[in-house]
């Protein structure tokens, strides 16, 4: 079926797709990202609002590396794949059950089941020296799952097969990495402690022959092996759950992430921020909301490809801020010292009736929260019809079970 006529705008070298899905303060902060007229930019129309760099927002730098573009979850991605298993078969809230005992979820949780594997010797040889002393917290972590819209679902696809897929990034080793290059950037060492400031502070962009980028893009590229292992460990856990079924199709990327590549003619190094990759026959896992369909997509060439610098949103994209959907809260100690979760203000999402809705449609849900609500987001199926045909959907996943981190989690572990 042919697209609609689509709404894109130029504005110098940056490319707006769904212009009117996506906020001023995005379209400011790309525009602001770019740095010399030698620099291409892309803007998606999942984009939202981010610290220094816009969430779905690409930028193609031709001697600078972009560490704002990258962000704080480096490599940050998706991994999903099929089993031989169809779904009417399983016993989903079973499953789901045993995802959430096994798998910890939550911001700076230690593995309830710690695994080994091959990147955490790597971690310890680390050439740039100062990631070593976070192998402990890589070890720790390695295999856990974090919190906000990261997820470990199951899907059904139109063929009854079951999927499962999973969200989610470099966890602490990834955010501790990027908070002591910003400190580097502002010459301090990797150790000390710094504000990682304001959101609309201009991107932080190293030289492509320094020190600093040169040590960067090795920090970068170990915590991306780091992210890429853990989404491979949890899925795994997951099919050991389902008992071991073949794979019968698999797709793994990130999106959080810096690429030497070359478009028109030129090497550039491309930071993609919540953007996935999506060359001419390269596959990707996209995932919506806890109840619409996610998709796998293909890239596909032509010249509105080639403007998009091979690059397709990584999601629905927000539209409610946490705060605003969720309300305030805060952790406070009774008299007995527990910690409990104390409302200060309320959101605008009635979560109960979110939680009603999904019983309704039997999507078995665990944990998550008002913030992660559907209303919070964009429909995905909105936002793929406005990046045009640059893309093609090869499968629909239809959310049978969603695990996230739900509002009670408490952890005193820092990452």
């Amino acid at each position: 079926m042919k697209q609609p006529q689509l709404k894109i705008e130029k504005t110098g070298n940056i490319t707006i797709f769904g212009r009117e899905l996506i906020d001023e303060n995005s379209v400011r902060q790309i525009k602001n990202c770019i740095s010399s007229e030698n620099d291409i930019a892309v803007l998606n129309a999942d984009a939202h609002y981010g610290y220094g760099h816009p969430i779905g927002g690409a930028v193609a730098y031709r001697d600078k590396i972009s560490l704002s573009g990258v962000g704080f979850d480096i490599a940050c991605g998706n991994y999903a794949v099929r089993t031989d298993i169809p779904v009417k078969s399983v016993n989903i809230a079973g499953v789901m059950d045993e995802i959430v005992r096994r798998i910890s979820f939550g911001i700076g949780r230690p593995n309830n089941e710690p695994v080994d594997h091959p990147v955490l010797e790597k971690i310890n040889r680390a050439e740039f020296v100062p990631q070593r002393k976070l192998s402990r917290l890589a070890r720790e972590q390695l295999g856990t799952v974090g919190s906000g819209n990261h997820f470990v679902d199951l899907f059904e696809d139109d063929d009854g097969f079951l999927w499962t897929g999973v969200h989610f990034g470099s966890r602490g080793f990834g955010h501790r990495t990027t908070m002591g290059f910003i400190a580097m950037s502002r010459g301090y060492s990797f150790d000390e402690k710094v504000r990682e400031g304001s959101m609309d502070s201009p991107p932080i962009l190293f030289g492509q022959d320094s020190e600093i980028a040169r040590d960067y893009i090795g920090a970068m590229t170990l915590a991306g092996e780091y992210a890429y292992a853990g989404r491979e460990l949890v899925v795994k856990k997951v099919l050991e759950i389902l008992g071991n079924p073949d794979i019968t199709f698999e797709v793994h990327n990130n999106h959080n992430f810096a690429w030497k590549e070359e478009h028109f003619g030129e090497q550039y190094w491309v930071v993609r921020k919540g953007c996935t990759p999506a060359f001419p026959g390269q596959r990707g896992f996209i995932g919506a909301t806890m109840s619409d369909d996610s998709v796998i997509i293909e890239g596909i060439d032509g010249e509105l490809s080639r403007q998009a610098l091979y690059t397709t949103v990584h999601g629905a994209g927000r539209v409610m801020s946490r705060t605003k959907s969720a309300g305030k809260r805060k952790w406070v100690k009774d008299k007995e010292g527990t910690r409990r979760l104390s409302v200060i203000s309320k959101g605008l999402v009635d979560f109960d009736e979110v939680k009603a809705k999904m019983k309704r449609r039997k999507i078995e849900l665990r944990g998550a929260d008002a913030d992660e609500a559907p209303d919070c987001y964009k429909k995905l199926d909105e936002v793929l019809k406005s990046q045009g045909d640059t893309i093609k959907i090869l499968f629909r996943l239809h959310p049978v079970g969603v695990a996230m981190a739900g509002p009670e989690i408490y952890d005193p572990y820092k990452d």
